[in-house]
């Protein structure tokens, strides 16, 4: 791996640091503001501003960075983010709180800028394995984040914000002196129009590509699966097992460890087989892990869990970077930008309904959350083996 895909990794690390450090701090932030019995409901809705913003803005920021160039994206994402943090740090009032979570949805093009950077820079199995190490990367992030948060944030609440702003700031400044550009002058998209700030036209248009159309039926069957157990899980073991926040912690805390260690060193190691068989079983292992959700409800043995939580894992690190390698090859270079904006959109929009929908579900029967699960990871599997021929792309990298 170059030296410039380091370089991404060490982005994607501090890019997730940052946006994690202030998780712990937000519900503490709002109660400032708002009455104690108020606080969940305003959190949701910060949660939601933020994701509907990415879903209008993560298409047309993505098409940019195919005119523009990925670097400029990534560098400007950056800046505005940080002026987000900022923002939430400075607060004074409740509406300064929806300004500033505004403006980070608004600036989140940087994924999706990151993503077609690995694809302009890696082909074939090499772009898997670089999508699963960026996962990896996210993972670490994911996991250290909060935990400086928390500690920042003891003393005084807005500390994190303004730290989370400065590692913005800092991950700027290291792109725009280090990191290099990978779509040069002649792969560029020609010309831009008032057109291409309409999101809608850019998930018309790639909807019109008959390969990535179903590339993302496929991912819609199973992220929203996905979504359903990860917005649900806490709930599901505090209910039925009565858990409580230590014994939950500590599986999160085998989730975060089993994503990275099947992303960074078992997925490397798989890809002596064709990425068609590592999504196969992939899948394969989603199914068996929500299987074994509903017979540790139905049996009501704990222990069931422990393996359902690594078989799950393990399987989203195997399918996961390698649908992104399938995903990204069903388009062109000059394309690439608007096809990663188009799917963070896409993931923004189940990030908006499906906690919701997993919720209603959760109310008829604890379990049925996990039958659906497996049932719309069966038809992934199902999907995939049908169109198995649009996987042969990535082969012949």
């Amino acid at each position: 791996m170059n030296k410039k895909l380091w370089l991404i990794l060490t982005i994607a690390l501090l890019n997730a640091v940052g946006l994690t450090i202030v998780i712990p701090l937000f519900p503490f932030l709002i109660s400032l503001y708002v009455p104690a019995e108020k606080v969940a409901l305003y959190m949701g809705i910060l949660i939601s501003i933020y994701a509907v913003c990415k879903f209008f803005m993560a298409p047309v920021m993505g098409a940019l960075s195919d005119y523009f160039g990925r670097k400029p994206i990534l560098f400007f994402s950056l800046l505005a983010t940080a002026v987000g943090y900022f923002t939430l740090g400075i607060g004074g009032a409740l509406w300064v709180l929806f300004l500033g979570r505004v403006i980070a949805g608004i600036s989140a093009g940087d994924i999706s800028a990151l993503y077609a950077y690995v694809a302009d820079s890696t082909q074939g199995k090499e772009r898997t394995k670089v999508y699963g190490y960026l996962g990896a990367a996210n993972g670490i992030g994911f996991m250290i984040g909060p935990a400086i948060g928390g500690v920042l944030g003891i003393e005084y609440i807005s500390l994190p914000f303004y730290i989370a702003g400065g590692i913005s700031i800092i991950t700027a400044l290291f792109i725009y002196l280090l990191l290099p550009e990978t779509l040069i002058e002649g792969k560029r998209k020609k010309n831009i129009t008032v057109n291409d700030f309409n999101p809608f036209s850019h998930f018309k248009d790639i909807f019109s590509l008959k390969e990535a159309r179903k590339v993302f039926i496929l991912g819609a069957c199973f992220f929203i699966a996905l979504l359903f157990y990860q917005s649900n899980i806490s709930v599901y073991l505090k209910d039925v097992f009565a858990w409580g926040p230590a014994q939950i912690g500590v599986l999160f805390a085998l989730i975060g460890l089993c994503d990275i260690v099947s992303r960074a060193i078992l997925l490397p190691k798989l890809l002596i087989f064709s990425e068609k068989s590592i999504i196969f079983g992939g899948l394969i292992l989603m199914i068996a892990g929500f299987a074994s959700i509903v017979l540790s409800g139905y049996l009501g043995m704990a222990s069931l869990l422990w393996i359902s939580i690594v078989l799950i894992t393990v399987g989203e690190g195997l399918f996961d970077p390698s649908y992104n390698n399938m995903l990204s090859q069903s388009v062109s270079e000059n394309k690439q930008g608007q096809l990663q904006g188009v799917n963070q959109g896409l993931h923004s929009s189940y990030e908006i309904f499906g906690p919701f929908a997993a919720g209603l579900i959760y109310l008829y029967h604890p379990l049925a959350i996990y039958i659906i699960a497996a049932l719309l990871m069966m038809t992934t599997l199902l999907c995939f083996c049908k169109n198995s021929r649009v996987f042969e792309l990535t082969r012949s990298g």
